[in-house]
């Protein structure tokens, strides 16, 4: 047996693989099959921003203009007397914050209680609008971490960069004033730079970043002439990406990397890994292999690796990485290069 034991937030995990947040990591029955095949540690499905806000419009709205949802009586009866008056709203929408909270709480405590691995929570956070004291609760139900994925997209050109980018360190620094659980960043790759922002993320009051969160994307249908979503799993050759900034950053950053999306096999795990990744993502795969996938690619990253002789993966981790090049050029230069592409 190798080693595959490796510490990613300060946590101890078995093995640097970790099940991202997804649909899948929803349910206590796929935790405990997730924990039971070997994952290192789980990151539970997000709670968003927009839910909370949603189903608070649920409660306030009704077909009949009164309450729709509350659960005690005496509450439908209060919100009656008062729901055309200002303070109606405001009961209302803390009751429906409250209520939304508390299912999600109520599953990290079942969480917690159902696995030994490491459970991380995780909240999709847009803004840095009336949420952060969530962050307060969740660290009550006993998670070993929390994951903030962040994902603003610069598509206001009315808003200068750094204002973007603002936005970032405010989530984080505000968070951190309620929690003193590790933290780790999900964010993508719209910077204005970068290498430049991700070093100051992790210079922050983080324990480590995610590289990256796949985005909603859209396409077009061009026979209904309609905006349709475009693919919602990855494929198997979208780790390069990540691959290549996971090279870049590793040993520039002050904070553990994770790398996330498009690793579907032993063989990208361990590239991740070659690159200076700490640990490992894994999502899509397990919606198109089904859990079973998991001891594979265990098994063959041990097989691999008793190949090329290394007992440890401390002893390859950042094989690959940026400083390991004598030309770094080959991981920075984007164009078309013959001599690179092998194409002729």
């Amino acid at each position: 047996m190798k080693n595959l034991q490796t510490t990613y937030l300060g946590l101890k995990l078995r093995n640097p693989l970790i099940a991202g947040s997804c649909g899948l990591t929803n349910s206590i029955s796929h935790l405990k099959t997730l924990a039971s095949g070997g994952i290192g540690a789980v990151v539970v499905k997000s709670l968003f921003e927009e839910h909370i806000q949603v189903d608070t419009e649920k409660v306030i709205k009704s077909e009949e203009g009164g309450i729709k949802t509350l659960t005690r009586s005496s509450d439908r009866l209060f919100a009656r007397r008062i729901h055309d008056q200002e303070e109606a709203y405001a009961y209302i929408y803390d009751f429906a914050k409250r209520n939304t909270l508390e299912k999600y709480l109520d599953f990290l405590r079942e969480a917690k209680r159902s696995v030994e691995i490491p459970v991380i929570a995780s909240v999709n956070c847009v803004s840095n609008n009336d949420w952060h004291s969530f962050a307060k609760k969740i660290q009550g139900t006993g998670v070993d971490a929390l994951e903030l994925n962040i994902f603003i997209l610069p598509s206001d050109w009315q808003r200068a960069p750094e204002e973007n980018e603002k936005a970032y360190f405010d989530i984080i620094k505000e968070v951190r004033s309620y929690v003193d659980i590790p933290i780790a960043v999900k964010i993508g790759y719209y910077f204005s730079s970068l290498a430049q922002t991700v070093i100051r993320l992790s210079e922050g009051p983080i324990e480590g970043m995610v590289l990256f969160n796949r985005p909603y994307n859209i396409d077009f249908d061009i026979d209904k002439l309609e905006v349709s979503h475009g693919a919602v799993l990855s494929s198997a050759e979208e780790y390069n990406h990540t691959l290549r900034w996971i090279s870049i950053l590793s040993g520039q950053v002050k904070c553990d990397l994770s790398a996330s999306t498009g690793v579907h096999d032993h063989k990208s795990f361990i590239k991740q890994l070659l690159a200076g990744a700490t640990t490992v993502q894994i999502a899509s795969v397990l919606y198109r292999e089904g859990f079973d996938v998991i001891p594979v690619i265990l098994r063959n990253t041990e097989e691999w690796m008793t190949l090329h002789n290394f007992e440890s993966v401390d002893e390859f981790r950042g094989k690959l990485s940026r400083k390991s090049f004598e030309n770094p050029a080959v991981l920075e230069r984007v164009q078309f290069m013959k001599y690179y592409s092998g194409i002729e």
